[in-house]
């Protein structure tokens, strides 16, 4: 009796292993003490852990100096043509570099290459120069920048990671946001961030020289859905690196601090989206089924266009089927003049299995103003004509 009501209770609990998603169940280990995975277009959490430390995160720092040069071009302030002047200051910088000289000219187009493939820390302050006229005027933009985005742990010194000042600091789950910025805004980062090896000319008053910029995202070799992003490492930091993949339709950004060495920080990075691919399945409706116009009463039309407010998406990681959700709209009859376009008038919400997944709001496409005497008499004469 005993063994049989053993067998039927190891029975049990594989069922409810079963029925819970192996998936789900997965532990993952990581070697770096601080780190973060999240989808990028929901910015759903993933997996996270010691996530808004606060770590030195050397040249990792660039990537807020990528997205305020993307802001500004996507503004129309500058152009990639921009013809960018290396000053002695920018020359000077030590560390990664790639050996800019004082004066040298070169088009913002290949800084960016320079920023983004070989983490140039001369590059990044000759970008910084050229958009605000000096680093330090620079750096309160970025730090502007954080706090816009909510960054709570992070402060930056410098616009590229080299110094060694405890007042220069981010966290993985700050980094995570700043990446994702980056990268659902401005996805032409992926032409930069993707380059393995590419040439550049150095024109200086000694000649031309030609230098290869290699990347230093070993993972564009290692791991075939990579698609950037940064890599950083000093003394004080160690190695870091935010990753970028993009499988099936799925983005997900790791971020990796402080591991004790750069294989591990690469290791620890495809670990974590590895992961994240076997455990994450994205459901979109990209609400482009048209919805019926509205009855207005009291307005100068008799109907109001209506339009979804965006895409809905929902990221599960619990091994769920989504070919099951279902999409309830909620919507008045009628409404009431006047109706102002952009307002909230009902939502589309998403369910599976009966539970509530979110919602998109539904706006008015258009304004509607409130009827006046003249109005209702134009509608008379025009139901008489007709």
């Amino acid at each position: 009796m005993c063994g049989r009501r053993t067998i039927a209770a190891f029975c049990l609990c594989i069922a409810v292993f079963l029925s819970t998603g192996f998936r789900a169940q997965a532990n993952v280990s990581i070697t770096a003490p601080s780190a973060i995975l999240i989808e990028a277009s929901t910015g759903q959490i993933i997996f996270e852990q010691n996530a808004t430390e606060r770590r030195s995160p050397a040249s990792i720092t660039k990537i807020m100096t990528l997205l305020l040069a993307f802001e500004q071009l996507e503004a129309g302030k500058i152009s990639l043509d921009d013809q960018v002047t290396t000053s002695e200051y920018a020359s000077s910088m030590g560390g990664s570099q790639v050996f800019l000289a004082a004066g040298e000219v070169q088009t913002l187009d290949t800084m960016l290459k320079c920023i983004a493939v070989a983490s140039g820390n001369d590059a990044s302050v000759a970008v910084a120069e050229h958009i605000a006229g000096s680093e330090a005027a620079f750096v309160e933009m970025m730090n502007g920048k954080a706090a816009e985005l909510g960054m709570t742990d992070t402060h930056f010194e410098d616009c590229c990671g080299l110094t060694d000042s405890d007042n220069h600091y981010s966290s993985a789950k700050d980094i995570a946001i700043m990446s994702r910025e980056l990268i659902t805004k401005y996805p032409k980062v992926f032409d930069y961030t993707t380059i393995w090896m590419e040439d550049i000319t150095h024109v200086t008053k000694q000649g031309s020289s030609t230098f290869t910029l290699t990347s230093t995202n070993k993972l564009l070799k290692q791991y075939q859905w990579t698609t950037g992003l940064k890599t950083g490492s000093t003394s004080k930091a160690k190695y870091c690196v935010s990753a970028t993949a993009s499988k099936d339709g799925i983005d997900l950004i790791a971020v990796i601090m402080a591991a004790p060495d750069y294989k591990i920080r690469f290791q620890d990075a495809q670990t974590l989206l590895t992961y994240g691919y076997n455990v994450c399945d994205l459901y979109i409706d990209e609400n482009q089924d048209s919805l019926q116009p509205l009855l207005v009463e009291g307005g100068v039309s008799d109907e109001v266009n209506v339009k979804y407010a965006g895409e809905f998406r929902y990221l599960d990681t619990q091994g769920n089927v989504l070919d099951g959700v279902e999409k309830v709209i909620e919507l008045p009859q009628t409404v009431s003049a006047p109706v102002e376009e952009g307002a909230e008038v009902g939502k589309a919400t998403y369910f599976l299995d009966g539970a509530q997944l979110g919602s998109v709001p539904i706006l008015y496409a258009e304004s509607i103003e409130k009827a006046k005497y003249p109005d209702y008499l134009k509608k008379i004469f025009g139901f008489f004509l007709l």
